[in-house]
């Protein structure tokens, strides 16, 4: 009795979402052309980072090799960008990663997914909302600071902030109008700051490269000790300088530099909650997601090399380096353009956290995971009005009260966890048989169709037989007896993926936590790291020699399963990288999320209402006017 109805709750947790791919209809408005979706990624992604995190990092941990850091940012980005990429054109619905990983690994992980999300893009929108509040705060003099701190305190370290964000508050509640506004307002407003943005990066990175200096890139000890005196530094700090040249603090200054850089790029998953709202989606978001990567790139890589060519790194400023940059080569007045520049990527920045929320809020509602009321769609604005109001109010609270420095970090595990998955469903769902095939439609042509209906509605069906006595055997994972997928490779691909992703999550764990002990060679851990690799490996072979699906898509990642795998490796490193204290946070909140999902979710789910509906509605006469024979309707 107990095993049968714990086997039953494990049906439930890793039951599938079936997406029907042969119907375009949407309650959303189709109206983002291409240059939206790759202004909206540009907007999200190229936020204010760009104005302070280019000087933090040359500064304490890279130096003139900053642009490197950059590269290999840009680089992990890309793999987790190419996987985003593969699954817009496959599955053009709203939900971005969590509707991934409900159609490829369940539903407990598809929740666990969306969860995170969320927390991400209201952390992310309260925190740049106060950092807006700040920076407009800081340009008319700290009047607004100056007067709330003497009126009001509600001081909590740890919890609440010293004083309550009015102007945040107002700034979220004129941003949630926009956006309920209407999506094709929101899209203009975006591409307008972002724009300019892109403007003032332009004047920045060509003023640099006019009034920098190549010799700033090749600095000695005597350079270094002869610019501090010069600039008034009363105490000279080799550590500041690490060795000069180019890559002062080494190949280690550039990873632990990347790592902070990757953050940097971490926005463009906000195209892939557009797949209801594009009017080409399968062709433009791919388009989208990865050519804002590379405008983003291009302006990192641009800011930072001219932020080093105009000042020696070790005289960066970290709070302002730009402002202060322009005023040691005597363009003082450059700073306004900064500014500007500043408060246009914040505003857009902010948008792209807020934009993909209420989406996700929809997606989520509308498969009886979260609340139904958050599923309503404005019949006039056609966008999720009661989805973005719930969003605004506790993202505007949490602004408005909230301490945010030390949440900031939970932003990081919802984002990479996201990543991960959607990397780990690209490699699962390359090798599946079937695919994500229209679920009605299979599923009366299977019981009523005649077998010559069943092979164009699904081509793989001609292997069913030889599926039946297919048997695993180590010839059958080394050297499959067939070029199309079938239910037996498809099951293999699973058990290894998921082999796979434990592996790679140990063996981070070791190279995090016994990182001196590999420094000092150590036989015995080396050992381990040598033989994790070796079965690492083993895996990796046995999904790449098992056959792929030959299903035509506008994208599908390269090299696989070389790049999912890499792109799960950097996501799971950065994430064993984060504190304690930030993963406990993160328990607390997924406790609260888990007891939503198991108190409500696990019993609305529509997937599990239309998996339980009698098999005598489906036992009723097929009748089918008119095949769509598309390769939408037969397979995703």
């Amino acid at each position: 009795m107990f095993r049968g109805k714990m086997a039953s709750v494990g049906k439930k947790l890793i039951r599938r979402r079936m997406v029907d791919l042969s119907s375009e209809d949407t309650h959303f408005a189709r109206c983002l052309s291409t240059l939206d979706l790759i202004a909206l990624g540009v907007g999200s992604t190229l936020g204010a980072g760009v104005y302070v995190l280019a000087g933090e990092v040359a500064k304490d941990m890279a130096g003139p090799s900053i642009v490197l850091c950059f590269l290999v940012a840009a680089l992990s980005s890309v793999l987790a960008g190419l996987c985003y990429a593969e699954f817009g054109a496959r599955v053009p619905k709203t939900g971005s990663a969590y509707l991934y990983s409900y159609v490829t690994v369940g539903e407990i992980w598809a929740f666990t997914t969306g969860w995170n999300l969320i927390l991400s893009y209201v952390i992310g929108t309260a925190s740049v909302a106060r950092a807006w509040s700040a920076a407009f705060d800081n340009i008319i003099g700290n009047h607004i600071s100056t007067f709330f701190m003497n009126k009001t305190t509600l001081h909590l370290p740890g919890v609440l902030a010293e004083r309550p964000d009015f102007f945040a508050l107002i700034l979220i509640g004129l941003l949630t109008a926009l956006l309920a506004f209407g999506v094709s307002e929101s899209a203009l407003v975006n591409k307008i700051f972002t724009a300019v943005n892109l403007m003032v990066l332009g004047f920045v990175i060509i003023a640099g490269f006019v009034k920098g200096d190549i010799k700033n890139w090749q600095l000695s000890a005597e350079d270094y000790v002869n610019l501090s005196l010069s600039s008034g530094s009363t105490h000279i700090r080799k550590k500041a300088f690490g060795s000069g040249g180019f890559v002062p603090f080494g190949l280690e200054g550039i990873l632990t530099g990347a790592a902070t850089c990757f953050y940097a790029f971490v926005g463009f998953d906000c195209i892939a909650t557009t797949g209801e709202e594009a009017r080409n989606p399968q062709r433009s978001i791919p388009i989208g997601i990865i050519v804002s990567l590379l405008i983003c790139f291009v302006a990192y890589f641009g800011v930072s090399a001219a932020l080093t060519l105009m000042v020696p790194y070790f005289l960066l400023n970290k709070e302002s380096p730009l402002p202060e940059a322009f005023k040691a080569v005597g363009w003082e007045p450059a700073r306004y353009a900064v500014a500007v520049g500043s408060l246009c990527a914040l505003s857009t920045s902010l948008l792209g956290s807020m934009f993909p929320m209420p989406r996700v809020f929809y997606a989520m509602a509308k498969d009886g995971l979260l609340f139904k009321f958050l599923s309503s769609i404005n019949s006039r604005t056609k966008t999720p009005v009661s989805a973005t109001i719930t969003s605004g109010l506790l993202a505007a609270v949490m602004a408005f009260l909230l301490d945010l420095k030390d949440l900031v970090d939970l932003m990081s595990i919802g984002t990479l966890l996201a990543y991960s998955l959607v990397a780990v469903c690209v490699l699962i769902l390359r090798y599946q048989f079937g695919q994500l095939n229209s679920p009605k439609t299979m599923e009366l042509l299977e019981l009523k169709g005649n077998e010559e209906e069943r092979v164009i509605m699904n081509p793989t069906v001609t292997a069913t037989s030889a599926q039946q006595k297919e048997t695993l055997s180590l010839g059958t994972l080394f050297n499959p007896p067939t070029d199309t997928p079938t239910t037996l490779s498809g099951r293999i691909v699973y058990i290894c993926v998921s082999v796979i992703a434990a592996l790679i999550t140990v063996i981070c764990v070791v190279l995090t936590l016994k990182v001196n002990a590999l420094k000092d060679a150590s036989v015995g851990w080396i050992t381990a790291l040598v033989l994790l690799l070796v079965a690492l490996l083993i895996p990796t072979i046995i999904v790449w020699r098992q056959p792929q699906s030959d299903t035509r898509l506008n994208f599908k990642v390269p090299f696989l399963p070389l790049l999912p795998i890499l792109s799960i490796f950097v996501n799971i490193l950065l994430m064993v990288q984060l504190s304690p204290g930030t993963w406990i946070r993160f328990a607390i909140w997924m406790a609260v999320g888990f007891i939503i999902y198991f108190g409500y979710g696990i019993r609305n789910s529509v997937e599990g209402k239309s998996m339980e509906e009698p098999c005598a509605t489906v036992g009723k006469s097929l009748h089918h006017p008119g095949l769509d024979l598309s390769p939408g309707a037969a397979a995703v």
